[in-house]
């Protein structure tokens, strides 16, 4: 059982990937992440014993502090952070407990650098349909929750990404694009170590919405007409963005949590009741 403002490594996981998830920040030594260069899905990177320089930018927040073990290092810098009215706990265990229960970890040398605000950039084409609002929604759920993103011509992507030391994606001839049968999602999922079940399933039916394989899973035609409805009722990227986001969501939450449910019409009538 969690100590006292500590929280378990599968109560934070059921968090991860949600819009409740915690600001997730790892204190870990330059030496303890070398020997385990992974991080908890979210997490960004700060140095533990300089908690006081950068605990203002998680004013409002609730945060979970992570370092090795979940002792000395995560539990300070925690207190730091209370102390300064910021609600903090621990990663029981750190991430030594988190790899023992097979959580999965983001390998942090596939992270794109960070500009001067500690954010990952990215560019796309405009016009997003399915997998550029599919790789946006992992990006900020499970790698980078203040990634910046970028809609531009598709002539102009390479240039964009060039001249402002953007990551391209979702184009060709990129890392972070097409591979055979593999969609973007599907790339980015095995790419920054996320194959656990609801990412995999989700990542079937973005698939077929995307590469018009609708025989991948049943929700790939559904996905596919709300993903185009969303494209025909914003003219603004960045706000079709949003509305996706919350799209991706629902449809993570259901591939997690509710694919045995099923729902008919009501039959509880009340006997004797016409």
């Amino acid at each position: 059982m969690p100590s006292f403002n500590a929280i378990s490594p599968d109560k934070l996981f059921r968090l991860v990937g949600t819009p409740k998830c915690p600001v997730l920040v790892d204190v870990r030594t330059d030496e303890d992440f070398a020997a385990e260069p992974r991080l908890v899905p979210g997490a960004t990177r700060r140095p533990g014993t300089e908690v006081a320089r950068w605990a203002q930018e998680f004013i409002g927040c609730q945060v979970v502090v992570i370092c090795q073990k979940g002792l000395k290092l995560s539990h300070g810098a925690a207190a730091w952070l209370r102390q300064a009215g910021i609600a903090a706990e621990v990663l029981e265990g750190g991430t030594q407990a988190w790899s023992a229960a097979g959580l999965p970890m983001v390998p942090f040398a596939k992270l794109p650098t960070a500009d001067a605000q500690g954010r990952t950039l990215w560019v796309t084409r405009s016009r997003p349909k399915i997998d550029r609002i599919a790789c946006p929604w992992l990006i900020r759920r499970f790698v980078d929750p203040a990634a910046v993103f970028l809609f531009v011509p598709p002539s102009e992507v390479l240039a964009v990404a060039d001249r402002f030391g953007a990551t391209p994606f979702d184009v060709e001839e990129v890392f972070w694009s097409h591979r055979g049968p593999l969609c973007s999602f599907d790339v980015m999922v095995e790419e920054f170590g996320l194959t656990v079940g609801p990412l995999s399933h989700l990542a079937a039916i973005v698939r077929g919405a995307d590469t018009a394989r609708l025989d991948l899973a049943p929700e790939a035609a559904g996905l596919l007409a709300v993903s185009l409805g969303l494209s025909r009722m914003y003219a603004d990227d960045n706000e079709q963005l949003e509305a996706g986001l919350v799209l991706y969501d629902a449809l993570y939450r259901w591939c997690r949590d509710a694919t045995d449910e099923t729902h008919n019409w009501p039959t509880n009538k009340v006997k004797g009741v016409p």
